[in-house]
């Protein structure tokens, strides 16, 4: 199950940014970040590495899955899963309803 973000949606985008403003004023760019994870109070310049290094292969200036494609692979599992759970289904359902045509012996 996929981990929720303790981090409001809007954020993301501006801390982008921001790295991208202060880049300059910063000797390297494990610098800019840790300025602008403490500015933002983030807690940790990895998860703003993180979110510039997938914005670059959003822009398609890095290699790797986009943001979308990334959600259309783990939708396409999500679907694979509930097709094995409904047919599992379909097979209890059938063993479940051959029971009830069979007559029921008294004793």
């Amino acid at each position: 199950m996929a981990r929720l973000s303790s981090y409001p949606p809007e954020l993301r985008p501006r801390a982008v940014r921001m790295v991208a403003e202060v880049l300059g004023d910063h000797p390297n760019e494990s610098a800019a970040l840790r300025a602008v994870a403490e500015k933002l109070g983030t807690g940790s310049a990895e998860t703003l590495r993180n979110w510039l290094q997938q914005d670059q292969v959003d822009a398609g200036q890095r290699p790797g899955a986009t943001t979308e494609e990334s959600a259309q692979i783990k939708a396409k599992k999500e679907i694979a899963e509930l097709k094995r759970a409904n047919e599992v289904l379909k097979a209890a359902a059938g063993t479940f309803a051959a029971g009830l045509d069979r007559p029921h012996l008294r004793s």
